[in-house]
């Protein structure tokens, strides 16, 4: 786990954020910048970006920014297609006059007109040159009394263009377009830099040498799905956090400026595709029937007895035999029922051919992590689905041993502490026997300071939930 978050740290501070649009606060104080809901996709606790990105910056920072090709740039590198407005009446003429002059360079700006400046200095005459740059930059339209049309209208400017209509202020969300308006408006100079009809979120960044996404699937299932990413010319590479594997991906193509690839995740799994720009293209010719992930099939599920040991020190038998696997709290032994720890399930099965490999472990279901070792060679932790390891080269024709490690959450043994007598802190103040060493009355194996459940909160599923098999393919 904690290699997978070092990989994903260090790669995504790599290289800059890849955004076409970017918003303009307000000015004046207090003003937080709220993006349009319509922007997002996903919950609302975890809300996801659509397929056009964005950024958001303060008035001060605008100053900075020149036109280069269209796009807007800032000595950082960030470069956006457009810039949009936010529906505010008022503006100040440094701050107009310097939008004018990025229209005048090329950039596409969305936006309804100031009226008038929000300070009072050099009043009135500031309020007349707001009046004099929005006539300027947006024609004859702009007026004292500006009222935009219905239609959606285009209003050149030097080399650039000013976008605005009655949407922008009929249907203001968060004092910006709705995502649609400004979708549309960028349409007509790039497709979306990312598209799936899946539950993937995704992240890009643009490196001197490469550019990468960062895919997500956002649901607790697995899924096929197609991504468009806007990027032409390069290999799509796989790089798996997880495992640290990087491969090409040979089934993928490209249109219109956009590389369609299929795309398969297991539940919740997230990684890194990859094109670099360094190297000549390797368009891999593909196999027929070959695709961009392991087409694996079940050759034999273990299904013989499990002997599974506990630690007797948090309560658990020493040896039990699982005739078939079972999730610990609904065990009838209260031992295993609210156990809470480590637990050692071993058995034995045989492999009559070794001529299908790739082989891989699968455990099925797993609450919460195992460590797997089979015939004496460790062969790691696995944390998360698809709870899966390659025993190519550790399984042998024949008998094979194994053992499975695992390890579940401390809830339930906290849960099966409550329906023992409470001899824990009473009046804010520790208990005798705690305080002199004597042996504990209730004979509880937690201690805390807070009861964090009670005698009947809901058990968490635990241990090796299976089924256990064995796969191969291709």
């Amino acid at each position: 786990y904690h290699l997978y978050v070092a990989r994903c740290q260090y790669m995504l501070q790599q290289g800059r954020s890849v955004a076409d649009a970017l918003y303009l606060a307000p000015e004046g104080a207090p003003h937080v910048f709220r993006a349009p809901a319509s922007a997002y996709t996903g919950s609302d606790y975890l809300p996801d970006k659509k397929g056009y990105n964005f950024d958001a910056c303060p008035p001060s920072l605008l100053y900075q920014a020149s036109v280069k090709d269209g796009n807007i740039v800032f000595p950082s590198g960030a470069s956006y297609r457009i810039l949009i407005l936010p529906n505010f009446k008022t503006m100040r003429p440094a701050l107009l006059s310097k939008i004018t002059d990025l229209v005048r360079d090329g950039a596409t700006v969305v936006g309804l007109p100031p009226l008038q400046s929000p300070s009072l200095s050099d009043y009135p005459a500031c309020d007349a040159e707001v009046r004099r740059l929005a006539k300027e930059l947006w024609g004859d339209a702009a007026n004292d009394g500006f009222t935009p049309s219905e239609a959606i209208t285009e209003h050149a400017f030097g080399k650039g263009k000013i976008i605005y209509g009655a949407a922008l202020e009929t249907e203001a969300d968060n004092l910006y377009p709705k995502y649609d308006f400004t979708a549309n408006v960028l349409r007509q100079i790039t497709p979306p830099d990312f598209a799936t009809d899946g539950e993937v979120r995704y992240i890009h960044k643009n490196h001197a040498d490469y550019d990468y996404w960062f895919l997500a699937n956002r649901s607790d299932k697995s899924q096929d799905t197609e991504v468009d990413l806007r990027i032409v010319g390069a290999q799509p590479e796989l790089w798996h956090p997880v495992t640290g594997k990087r491969r090409p991906l040979p089934d993928y193509v490209e249109k219109d400026g956009i590389t369609t690839i299929p795309l398969h995740f297991d539940a919740y799994e997230s990684y890194f595709i990859v094109f670099r720009h360094s190297a000549e293209p390797q368009h891999i010719v593909k196999a027929e029937g070959e695709g961009n992930f392991p087409t694996l099939k079940p050759i034999q599920t273990l299904d013989n007895p499990w002997q599974v040991s506990f630690d007797t020190q948090w309560g658990g038998p020493a040896s039990i035999t699982f005739n078939q696997l079972i999730d610990w709290s609904k065990h009838e032994n209260e031992g295993i029922k609210y156990y809470s720890g480590t637990a050692f399930y071993k058995t034995t099965f045989d492999l009559p051919d070794l001529a299908s490999k790739p082989l891989y472990l699968n455990l099925g279901k797993v609450k919460n992590m195992a460590h797997i070792t089979l015939n004496g060679k460790d062969l790691g932790t696995v944390w998360t689905a698809p709870w899966q390891v390659d025993i190519s080269k550790a399984a042998k024709k024949g008998r094979n041993e194994l053992t499975i490690e695992v390890v579940n959450l401390w809830a339930n043994r906290l849960i099966g502490d409550e329906q023992l007598p409470d001899d824990g802190i009473s009046n804010g103040k520790y208990p005798d026997w705690l305080l002199n060493g004597e042996k504990r009355p209730s004979n509880r194996f937690t201690f805390s300071t807070h009861r964090h459940y009670r005698k009947d909160s809901p058990l968490l599923e635990s241990g090796l939930l299976g089924p256990v098999s064995i796969l191969s393919g291709k």
